[in-house]
């Protein structure tokens, strides 16, 4: 008899655990700054130009750390990378709190995408390498859950002290979180060396060439770059537009983040456990049909009761927990154990840099005539965004095919569906879990 569910260790919890706190503290950092633009804009006096190249000098600064330390990512111990990055980027959050310009925000922002940029990556070869595919949805669905905790604990605790104290509180408040989180890590997770086993190029350069002109890999490049597009290009301005636009006064904002990420949290899980029963790229087409139809309503609202709002917010954002969850998950069974943190590496270095390219651009799209007017042509990032939504349906759908063929060759399972009935689908030589949830 094949158990069709895992059952985790207490050590393997704590992973989890810890990971998604890292993760809640990281993309709080990122996050956080959208929603001050409408705090941020008028205390520091900068147009949507200015406050759009501050939110991609994160992603930009991210992307392209990403790339040179994606060469060395697979050649050290897993948790020692983590614990160095994360130190960087408890420096640049500090630093983020206690900018006092413009020119030191835009420099600490760059700091802390330096070194912020790269933590998802290592988190999830560190996924990748402990836990199955058979899994994995589920895994990624709980570690996740960060981009719903950081709205319902974070965001609306960040707004809040933001317009009680200060823009600068948030951050602090990041770092007062993060610290300890870090203690954790080093005091309990043990060493993640498994890869090391395995047969390495000679040189970090050539083992970086090697992980991104390969052929199986390009793929799951091309859809990272519409998949970072198409899932954050209307956050930068959400709250401006929310402000301006919908007519929603500043101190509603918190209530609608709040709401959402609590239904973020409850559906989190359950999408999590959908893309390893129904299936990964399933999941993947029902999140972007349904983010979709939710980006075309809230590109185009305009003056609503409150209640419409956190309606359509939260149904968004399903869709986009839908997406991320699938998508993280299938694009985790590309690389092979040796390239993993290159392949980690680069795939987050491209999703910061387009993520960053793409609030740039769209800063530039969006035009605010004087500082309390509506925003103008918000509805255009909307069309384009839903355009890009659709073309990495495709692209997505090719990555499944390649997964699901890697998978059959080597005994394994796609989207929850067995490849040979008689085959052990939850085994995976890779984990040590994989032995754990197979019995026959």
């Amino acid at each position: 008899m094949i158990r069709t569910a895992a059952v985790f260790t207490p050590y393997e919890k704590f992973v989890i655990a810890v990971l998604a706190l890292i993760q809640f503290t990281v993309i709080l950092d990122f996050m956080v700054l959208s929603p001050l633009g409408a705090v941020l804009m008028p205390k520091m006096g900068i147009s949507t130009a200015q406050f759009g190249l501050v939110v991609s000098a994160y992603a930009i600064s991210a992307g392209c750390s990403g790339i040179l330390a994606a060469g060395f990512a697979d050649r050290f111990d897993r948790k020692k990378l983590l614990l160095t990055f994360y130190a960087g980027f408890l420096v640049g959050t500090l630093c983020c709190g206690v900018a006092q310009s413009y020119s030191f925000l835009l420099f600490a922002r760059v700091v802390t995408g330096v070194f912020g940029g790269v933590i998802g990556s290592i988190s999830f070869a560190i996924i990748a390498d402990i836990f199955p595919m058979a899994v994995r949805g589920r895994v990624m669905g709980l570690v996740q859950m960060a981009f719903s905790a950081s709205q319902v604990l974070g965001i609306p605790i960040g707004l809040y002290l933001a317009t009680v104290f200060d823009w600068h509180a948030p951050f602090l408040m990041i770092v007062a979180v993060s610290a300890p989180a870090g203690i954790l890590m080093f005091l309990r997770l043990k060493p993640v060396t498994q890869h090391l086993r395995a047969r390495q190029d000679k040189s970090a350069i050539l083992h970086l060439w090697h992980t991104a002109s390969n052929p199986f890999y390009l793929r799951g490049f091309m859809s990272t770059v519409l998949l970072a597009t198409g899932g954050f290009m209307i956050m930068p301005f959400s709250s401006a537009f929310l402000v301006n636009n919908v007519a929603i006064p500043e101190t509603k904002l918190s209530l609608i983040f709040f709401i959402t990420g609590i239904v973020s949290i409850f559906t989190g899980p359950m999408l999590g456990r959908a893309s390893d029963s129904l299936g990964k790229y399933r999941l993947f087409v029902f999140g972007s049909l349904l983010s979709m139809v939710m980006v075309f309503f809230y590109t185009n609202l305009g003056q609503n009761p409150i209640w419409v709002v956190v309606a359509i917010n939260a149904a968004l954002w399903v869709g986009i927990s839908s997406r991320m969850i699938s998508s993280s998950a299938l694009i985790s069974g590309v690389p092979e154990m040796k390239d993993r943190g290159a392949y980690m590496g680069i795939n987050s270095s491209i999703q910061q840099v387009s993520g960053g390219v793409a609030s740039f651009i769209y800063g530039l799209i969006v035009y605010q005539p004087t500082k309390s007017a509506p925003l103008q042509h918000f509805d255009t990032v909307g069309y384009v965004t839903m355009g890009s939504m659709a073309i990495t349906m495709m692209l997505m759908y090719f990555i499944n095919r390649q997964v699901a063929e890697k998978l059959q060759a080597t005994g394994g399972v796609s989207g929850g569906r067995a490849v040979k009935k008689k085959v052990a689908v939850l085994a995976n030589a890779e984990s040590p879990l994989g032995a754990k949830v197979m019995e026959s």
